[in-house]
């Protein structure tokens, strides 16, 4: 299976970007979907992510109310949909894939495959 992150750039802060995560080889709607970061010299943490229903949605709680994540299921696609963004959501950010039980889906061990990662910068 094949994750392709992208979407990422530099923004002003306030200002809006959308991530998308591609998969190839698997279905989205099989396996749990999560976004993680990792700042420079920081440790990835998680950040949304979707229940493999969809039925479901979950957030870190820095970016709870500004971030949304979503499925097309017809594209086979997740979106990370980040909005009123700060410099400290400047990192590098990865999609991933878990067919791991519920109460997982906030722990990046659990993610068998990720994709290669997409920048983001908010300048100040």
């Amino acid at each position: 299976v094949q994750l392709q992150a992208s979407g990422g750039g530099l923004v002003q802060a306030g200002g809006s970007l959308r991530l998308s995560c591609a998969a190839s080889g698997r279905s989205f709607r099989d396996y749990n979907t999560g976004w993680f970061r990792q700042a420079p010299g920081k440790e990835r943490e998680f950040v949304a992510a979707l229940k493999r229903s969809a039925s479901n949605t979950y957030y870190a709680d820095s970016v709870k109310g500004r971030f949304t994540i979503s499925r097309d299921n017809a594209q086979n696609t997740v979106y990370l949909q980040m909005n009123s963004l700060k410099p400290e959501d400047t990192a590098v950010y990865y999609c991933a894939i878990s067919s791991g039980i519920l109460s997982t889906i906030r722990n990046s061990d659990v993610y068998a495959y990720w994709g290669q990662g997409t920048l983001v910068t908010v300048s100040s």
